[in-house]
């Protein structure tokens, strides 16, 4: 068990550098060469395709028809519904921003356990949200669009709403991964998601500047690292973490998206070093410290 508890840990880490890297490599695609919806559809369609045959190859396993149906109504709903709200905040906010309220992911995580699940709230499990609410909340209501930001208001409140998207993924594939296999998980859920992006495209269309001739190469070669790295391999790794270790602890390895995040950004200069942003990841980071950790020292 424990070899399995230290897989799903490297396996998390893995998965959360690579949607790091994530951010920088769709912010220097989006919108230029393609718009965010297209983006969206993309991302679905070839990892469920891509899940598709790499099942082929594996273990056979076992489900219901129940099962597959909330599979993919929660990729249809949860995971499409995550990266619509990501990828249009993204393309109207900065990588750093975006990475800040992805951070904010044990706090709904936690909040939705109350909610649905009971979970017991006491004083130090509340301070906690309230302080991660207030950095949410200044990195909103401060930031400023400009040059690399377009409408950092609107994209900062979408990447909000992406957080708690995700975080209804996170805690519904925890549960029914108890019945079902990764595999099973990760071809219904996507498939879902994908039949969602191409009914959206159908209507709004399909920009994507980046798949027509003559080729990019340069663009072309961030989709496909996009493509395989941060959507394929990325989600085929986090099934692994949530078989194994807690929902809360999953969310919190969402921190490494926010390390990766600023170093490329400052590194390329998709992003300004700014103190409000500073206090806000000090705030979210306590935040999680007394949601979580601190009240597991409790114990």
């Amino acid at each position: 068990m424990k070899n399995k508890i230290r897989e799903a840990n490297i396996s998390l880490v893995i998965s959360k550098i690579f949607s790091g890297l994530n951010m920088n490599a769709l912010k220097y695609l989006l919108p230029l060469w393609m718009s965010p919806l297209t983006g969206v559809t993309l991302r679905c369609t070839f990892a469920a395709v891509a899940f598709w045959i790499i099942g082929f190859f594996t273990k056979p396993e076992t489900s219901t028809r129940k099962d597959k149906i909330l599979l993919f109504l929660l990729g249809a709903l949860g995971i499409y519904g995550f990266m619509f709200f990501y990828l249009i905040g993204l393309s109207k906010t900065t990588p750093v921003s975006s990475s800040i309220f992805s951070s904010l992911q044990p706090i709904w995580v936690f909040i939705l356990s109350v909610l649905f699940f009971k979970e017991t709230i006491t004083k130090m499990k509340v301070t906690g949200i309230l302080i991660g609410l207030g950095g949410a909340l200044l990195c909103i209501l401060t930031q400023k669009s400009d040059d690399l930001a377009s409408d950092a208001l609107t994209g900062n409140i979408l990447c909000l709403l992406s957080s708690v998207a995700y975080a209804v993924y996170l805690i519904a594939s925890n549960r029914i991964l108890k019945n079902v296999g990764v595999m099973t998980m990760l071809r219904y859920t996507f498939s879902g998601a994908a039949f969602s992006g191409i009914i959206v495209s159908t209507i709004t269309g399909f920009d994507a500047a980046v798949l027509t001739s003559p080729i990019h190469w340069k663009p072309m070669g961030v989709l496909l690292f996009v493509l395989i790295f941060p959507t394929v391999i990325s989600y085929l790794l986090v099934p692994i973490g949530l078989k194994y270790l807690k929902t809360t602890l999953v969310a919190i390895y969402g921190y490494l998206i926010l390390i990766v995040a600023t170093i490329t950004s400052l590194a390329l200069g998709q992003d300004r070093f700014s103190w409000t942003q500073l206090i806000a990841v000090l705030l979210i980071c306590s935040s999680v410290y007394f949601v979580e950790i601190a009240e597991n020292k409790e114990k």
